[in-house]
């Protein structure tokens, strides 16, 4: 697991990037900012009382409200939102004087992903925002020597088939761009290829197959159990021919219950190191914390953020 974990900050240094941070008064977020500045591993960004601009606000008030007039948004609205430093922060990197922004420690999930959505554009070659964790189980030979993908997490309660399928192909190009394994895509469920019937299977099966029409490039499959998804043995029993089962490597879950549930179980039962949430669909990278994150944890998710920007 630490081999893993350096070698995502290794990549980090490579080229480091800047990141926003909107959190000043969190003191994990204050540590994890001198740690890596120290570390090189991005250009941080701590936004305080005396670093944000004023006539920045004023700048960014006015493109808020162009944007977002559309939707009912006044002018003096968008002034006020920029007095909040996680929308400061989202449209600095909207406007180009960074490169991602990593937030949660105190601001809730949803608050994170609101900034987003409403100040960074949507990637137009997935047309979702959706997140993932990356999980990174010590002594197991599953997944990719015991590196996951999770998704979705932390953004989309029930998605319908074709957003589960926009979430499975945003996951697999996630999991190839920034950690540079081959992914094979599972899509979970309580049954393995018609074990069950019922519409919840439906779903999941129906989003197989959207998924495998619109990208071809990434071995995607499904459903399946958990076990039949990871473990080889099982997999020779429970499917008859698959490119996937038994060696997944990203795991895409039905609904945000059964992810987020997965992923907290597998960091505590497993003593699991779980990296995110990180924002699928972005046109620029961002990332979600955990409110019960450690600075290691903001540490981890800025070397992910950084790989992301990267590859823009």
């Amino acid at each position: 697991m630490v081999k893993i974990i350096e070698g995502i900050r290794t990549k980090a240094r490579k080229d480091p990037k800047k990141i926003v941070f909107p959190e000043p008064e969190d003191k994990r977020v204050v540590k994890a900012v001198e740690y890596i500045k120290k570390e090189k591993i991005a250009i941080p960004l701590l936004l305080t009382p005396d670093n944000i601009d004023s006539a920045k606000q004023e700048e960014f008030a006015s493109v808020f409200y162009e944007k977002r007039k559309a939707k009912g948004v006044s002018f003096e609205e968008a002034r006020e939102l920029m007095e909040n430093p996680l929308y400061y922060g989202a449209m600095f990197v909207s406007e180009g004087f960074a490169d991602g922004f990593v937030a949660g420690a105190t601001f809730t999930t949803s608050s994170v992903i609101r900034a987003a959505l409403n100040c960074l554009e949507i990637d137009k070659s997935i047309g979702l925002i959706s997140s993932c964790f990356i999980m990174v189980v010590p002594n197991s030979s599953y997944g990719e020597k015991g590196t996951f993908v999770y998704a979705d997490c932390g953004v989309i309660p029930y998605p319908t088939s074709e957003q589960l399928a926009l979430i499975a192909i945003s996951s697999a190009k996630f999991a190839k761009k920034v950690l540079g394994f081959k992914p094979r895509v599972a899509l979970l469920s309580f049954s393995t290829k018609a074990s069950a019937e019922g519409r919840w299977i439906d779903k999941v099966r129906d989003a197989v197959a959207i998924a495998k029409s619109k990208n071809s490039e990434f071995l995607i499959d499904g459903e399946f159990q958990a076990d039949a998804a990871i473990v080889p043995e099982v997999a020779k029993i429970k499917v008859s021919q698959s490119n996937v089962a038994g060696a997944a490597n990203v795991l895409i879950f039905p609904n945000l219950d059964a992810g987020n549930i997965c992923y907290k179980l597998t960091e505590r039962l497993a003593q699991a190191k779980a990296i995110g949430p990180i924002i699928l669909g972005t046109s620029r990278p961002c990332s979600d914390l955990s409110r019960g994150c450690s600075a290691e944890d903001i540490v981890n998710c800025t070397a992910i953020t950084v790989i992301r920007a990267q590859k823009k």
